[in-house]
């Protein structure tokens, strides 16, 4: 027996094809998000990697006013982001000092504005979650009624059998097998976009310590071994994170684990 898809969907009932209407707008939410959601992790690691290669010569030389202006340069770049709320943050405490040191300050500002980075890095994965979970159950849904609507027929007339049910039970069941070729791309880049998600906020993380270490050198330290201290730590804020950015370890990182 052939089986005509197209005839399927031509005699549809009209509950199973509301069914299917609400999968395809799913299907087509879920593919939105994962390709914007690549595209915004793809921009900020390529931005971000360009802003740390300038970000270090500002550092060593305390040009923080540049600092920021770069930043505001490299809108897509999340460490940029994340790295200018920082340093306006400090740069105000030193102009204008008060009873919270400009260290304490800044990382104050630092936790807030990861919550808030971390909160766009992940912003849609919500919805991958929720069509791959609630898909098989909108599928199940148009089976169910499907089938109740076969052996409504069945009652109607009085008798039946197998020939009698077999097209109501096949439409019903391609509406799960919608439900479920909808709801498995959506959990498979679920779990890519945890992934990379995970990696780029691991590397913001990474980079925001090594801005708080470099920040406290810079206070902590005397007048003599300040612009040492500074440059060196400038240097590592760099490196970690151009390396972190393009999904490398830092330079400690790598150190300890051959070690």
């Amino acid at each position: 027996m052939s089986f005509d898809l197209a005839d399927v969907f031509r005699h549809m009932q009209p509950f199973a094809m509301a069914i299917v209407a609400v999968l395809a707008v799913m299907a087509m939410a879920s593919l939105s998000v994962f390709v914007e959601r690549l595209w915004v992790y793809y921009k900020s690691r390529k931005t971000s990697r360009k802003f740390a290669a300038k970000a270090g010569g500002l550092l060593e030389r305390q040009d923080h006013d540049a600092l920021i202006k770069l930043a505001d340069e490299h809108k897509a770049s999340h460490l940029a982001s994340l790295i200018a709320g920082g340093m306006r943050t400090y740069v105000a405490a030193r102009k204008q000092p008060g009873e919270v040191p400009p260290l304490e300050l800044t990382r104050r500002e630092l936790e807030r504005k990861s919550e808030a980075v971390s909160a766009d890095v992940r912003r849609g994965h919500s919805i991958l979650a929720s069509v791959g979970s609630v898909g098989p159950f909108v599928g199940l849904l148009g089976t169910v009624i499907g089938i109740i609507s076969a052996f409504q027929g069945i009652a109607a007339e009085g008798s039946g059998g197998l020939s009698a049910v077999s097209a109501g039970i096949a439409e019903a069941l391609i509406v799960t097998a919608i439900g479920l070729i909808v709801a498995i791309p959506s959990v498979l880049a679920f779990n890519m976009l945890s992934g990379k998600s995970d990696a780029l906020l691991l590397a913001l993380e990474q980079s925001k310590g090594e801005f708080l270490d470099y920040l406290e050198n810079k206070t902590g330290s005397g007048a003599t071994g300040a612009g040492a201290g500074a440059g060196a730590s400038a240097a590592r804020v760099s490196a970690a994170a151009a390396a972190t950015m393009m999904g490398e370890q830092p330079l400690e990182a790598r150190a300890s684990a051959s070690a």
